[in-house]
């Protein structure tokens, strides 16, 4: 397997850009998500780095080589499409051991390689079924040994899950985790689902309008999100955020809102008044009668070991996630406690992470 290095990569379509100013390094061995909605790059890069898509600018480095302008024939990696790309009139040996036929392997390597990569994906009782009666888990899985068979130098997969149902789906999650735990294969996965992401890779680009907003491990990207999109985007719910108007001075200790002083995250430098917010997560926000900051209860969501509460306050929706043992009424005048060393801070106007140095270090990786 190799690294995967890409720098300052650009891709235009006419005068739309898909993708601007892209820097990020894949170890060998790790796997790296490309997160993010629809539209905003993260399947254009994965074609630029298969070769299917010629960058406008930039390069891209496998193994140390620089694959920039390279046909993808040229540059040793495996894709796994969304859609199986089987061959519907072959059998299962014969779909996974197309590709090594096609480069001239020996009939007797052929077979070994196949059923080695049969027994690593557990499929060796399907090989002599036809493909087109498998269901959609055995499908991808046949799919995947297509890849794996040729033994490239690195695995990229664009929304490989994205046609299961929930059910496979979450099965299909684990068992990648643990197919790459096994290979230790260099990999790259396009997704647009956050708890995909979250559950398989060991790094995670989240990308919005072709730029990354941030690029770090799953417990970074949750814990300190450099922008508001990142923390709006990640987590279910979402980052709540408290709006207020105000300067803040390095090292300011505390805010008020509307009378209520709420901790700030320690400020390494003095921002000119403006509107910011004040980010927490729902588990961050817990239930103190004693608390200054008040309001309703709008709503709750039972989720069985937990429940998700919305409290309508004087600076809008807050979600705290909290037990599931207590019972809440709906117009209930509760008090509202945030957890200081767990809270974030923004500039509204940029939308970037004001509080620590870790927005430019994510942001161009």
């Amino acid at each position: 397997m190799a690294e995967i290095r890409v720098k300052n990569l650009r891709k235009d379509f006419g005068e739309f850009v898909a993708v601007q100013d892209s820097s990020f390094t894949v170890a060998d061995g790790e796997f790296l998500a490309l997160l993010g909605p629809s539209g905003c790059g993260k399947t254009t890069t994965l074609r630029m780095i298969a070769g299917l898509e010629l960058p406008t600018s930039g390069q891209i480095f496998l193994d140390g080589e620089d694959v920039s302008f390279n046909r993808a024939s040229a540059r040793d990696i495996a894709f796994v499409f969304q859609l199986f790309a089987l061959y519907p009139h072959m059998n299962v040996r014969k779909n996974i051991g197309f590709p090594l036929l096609s480069q001239g392997v020996p009939k007797a390597e052929i077979k070994a390689r196949v059923e080695e990569t049969a027994k690593l994906l557990q499929i060796g009782h399907i090989l002599d079924k036809s493909v087109s009666g498998l269901a959609g888990g055995d499908r991808q899985r046949v799919a995947l040994g297509r890849a794996i068979v040729r033994r490239p130098k690195c695995f990229l997969m664009d929304e490989p899950l994205g046609t299961l149902d929930a059910e496979f789906r979450e099965v299909m999650v684990h068992e990648l985790r643990e197919l790459h735990n096994r290979i230790h294969a260099t990999t790259v996965y396009v997704t647009h689902d956050q708890h995909e992401a979250m559950a398989m890779a060991d790094k995670i680009a989240v990308m919005n309008h072709g730029i990354i907003e941030q690029f770090g491990t799953p417990q970074e990207i949750y814990n300190r999100p450099a922008s508001m999109y990142v923390a709006d985007f990640i987590g279910s719910p979402p980052m709540n955020f408290l709006k207020f108007t105000a300067g803040v001075q390095k090292g300011a200790g505390s805010v008020s809102f509307d009378g209520v002083e709420i901790a700030l995250p320690e400020v390494h430098q003095d921002l000119a008044p403006g509107e910011l917010a004040l980010g927490v997560r729902p588990e961050h926000i817990r239930f103190n009668d004693s608390s200054a900051l008040r309001g309703s209860v709008y709503g709750a969501e039972y989720l069985g070991t937990n429940q998700i509460v919305a409290v309508e306050t004087g600076k809008g929706l807050l979600k705290a996630r909290v037990s599931a043992d207590r019972t809440f009424r709906i117009g209930e005048t509760v008090g509202l406690e945030l957890n200081s060393e767990k809270l974030s801070l923004f500039e509204c106007a940029s939308g970037r992470a004001v509080q620590s140095s870790l927005y430019t270090e994510a942001r161009h990786g």
